[in-house]
């Protein structure tokens, strides 16, 4: 009985061993989809794979759902790795869904920007991208080069200018920015409730989504919206005389992050990969297709690229990040506020 089971025992050994071994060569990650996703793989996934031979499974979730599969995952999670654009990363830290990150593990992180791995021993992971927000413009048609957060309330614009609805997350930082401006912060956003008022007295029009801001570019006469900096370069692909412009006040950011996920068994890969992530050749190729701005600081940019975006020390120093936590607290409320101002 014995020696008839052993081949048997034997086998299921080896096959088990190879399927542990197989598992601990394989990331699971979350990228967001279409074109970002196709970048994430130019820039980061295959090489990766092409490096170590290990096989990186995607799963296509944005910020808030992957967070959320995260959560309902707590006690047997499934990502080595999730990517972050909305701040995330400071409440699934605070609640020990992510690992502390020793830098010396990361030997790329020592070329990052100061904030972009300020609190990796929390388990925030390094940000590896940003999405500045400032003034996308019709450069043909705009009857002045805008340069400061106020120009939005320049009658110059008036019925010319497309915000976007805060339940759009660059939505909500554009406007957070223009509150700051008008003396608001993140205790009282009235001021900037009226400034979008007095807007929308001027002809400004709201829409919801990205493909609207370009509609109302390409068939509307638009001239001016606050967004991303990223947009502008969607905005000239498209055909359109779109340029970006930080504001003197300061550029809002949306800060991207690749995270360490707690208790999973291969987190040695999984820091190989965010290291290639905060790469210099990782986030030149990604700002050369997406148009974000790199937290590398020895990245180097084409001029065309970097016109796109928030490059170098002096302009990364104008970033402001309002508070993720806050902004979740009291989203709910913001937008009914909104709503009840945009409502005319």
């Amino acid at each position: 009985m014995k020696t008839a089971l052993g081949p048997t025992i034997l086998g299921l050994a080896v096959l088990l061993s190879g399927a542990a071994l197989a598992q601990e060569r394989t990331l699971v990650i979350n990228s967001f989809g279409g074109a970002y996703e196709t970048a994430h793989r130019k820039c980061v996934i295959t090489p990766f794979e092409q490096a170590t031979g290990a096989k990186v499974q995607v799963t296509t979730a944005y910020s808030a759902d992957a967070f959320a599969q995260l959560r309902a995952q707590k006690d047997a999670p499934q990502y080595d790795v999730i990517h972050f654009s909305g701040g995330q990363e400071i409440v699934g830290a605070a609640e020990g869904l992510l690992a502390p990150i020793d830098a010396a593990k990361l030997p790329n992180a020592a070329e990052l920007y100061d904030f972009a791995k300020a609190n990796l021993a929390k388990g925030q992971g390094p940000a590896y991208s940003i999405a500045a927000i400032g003034l996308v413009y019709n450069s043909e048609r705009a009857p002045k080069t805008p340069s400061s957060w106020k120009d939005l309330l320049d009658p110059a614009f008036g019925e010319h200018l497309v915000l976007t609805d805060i339940s759009n997350g660059y939505g909500m930082l554009g406007f957070l920015m223009l509150n700051q401006v008008e003396g608001g912060s993140l205790d009282d956003i009235q001021p900037g409730l009226d400034a979008v008022g007095k807007l929308l007295d001027a002809g400004a029009i709201v829409v919801s989504t990205s493909p609207e801001i370009q509609q109302e570019f390409a068939q509307n006469d638009a001239w001016i919206a606050p967004y991303a900096s990223d947009y502008a370069f969607t905005l000239r692909k498209a055909g359109l005389p779109a340029k970006f412009v930080q504001g003197a006040e300061g550029t809002p950011a949306s800060f991207i992050t690749a995270n360490l996920v707690a208790n999973r068994p291969n987190q040695d890969l999984a820091l190989k990969f965010i290291d290639m992530t905060i790469s210099k050749s990782a986030e030149e190729c990604f700002a050369d297709a997406l148009r974000y701005s790199p937290t590398n600081a020895k990245a180097e940019l084409a001029p065309d690229v970097a016109a796109d975006v928030a490059y170098g020390e002096d302009a990364v120093k104008g970033l402001i990040r309002f508070d993720p936590a806050t902004i979740e607290k009291n989203r709910a409320a913001w937008v009914e506020q909104w709503s009840k101002t945009i409502a005319r």
